[in-house]
């Protein structure tokens, strides 16, 4: 058995795409995954499964989230060992440790062309700093997120893919969840 990390793209944020993270683990049984478990309200889950490809199991989830609880949202899926890697591969070590909430991981659904990534690091105006990696980038908001114009749609319209954001205390509150 594989264990895999799903997150869901904005829910019950804002008051929009509610949803009780109970039915997320009721739909993830009966969809037949083993051992689901969720961490905070904004979508994230921890599951057991066989082996099979995390673009496959994104699709499957996004068209079951539609059938079985009425609504629409993108799926990041990553193997236990990928999310280790995403932690190990950090580029801000120093930011981890010394604020980690303002150390954000964006889960991409492809990883985006160099032109893109140079195209959007020359648009940044404010202090914040991106390092995109494979189908992740890590991002510093010196002044916290909800000041930055340095926002998740500019991001995915300059790289051109979907992207989720996580911040570092979630990454690594995950990460105990997968062993």
């Amino acid at each position: 058995m594989t264990t895999y990390i799903a997150l869901l793209r904005g829910i019950n944020v804002g008051g929009h795409k509610l949803v009780a993270m109970a039915d997320l683990r009721e739909l993830m049984t009966g969809m037949g995954f083993k051992d689901p478990q969720s961490l905070l309200q904004s979508g994230n889950l921890v599951f057991r499964s066989r082996a099979q490809s995390t673009g496959k199991l994104e699709q499957l989830l996004e068209a079951e989230t539609k059938k079985r609880l009425s609504f629409e949202t993108h799926f990041f899926v990553r193997t236990a060992q990928e999310w280790q890697s995403v932690i190990a591969r950090n580029p801000f070590p120093g930011e981890a440790e010394r604020n980690p909430g303002h150390l954000v991981v964006m889960f991409f659904k492809n990883a985006p062309d160099a032109g893109a990534v140079r195209a959007l690091q020359g648009i940044i105006t404010g202090s914040e700093v991106i390092r995109p990696e494979g189908r992740q980038g890590y991002i510093i908001y010196p002044d916290g997120q909800g000041r930055s114009r340095l926002t998740n749609a500019l991001i995915e319209s300059k790289l051109g893919t979907r992207g989720t954001a996580r911040n570092w205390n979630t990454v690594l509150k995950l990460s105990t969840l997968t062993s």
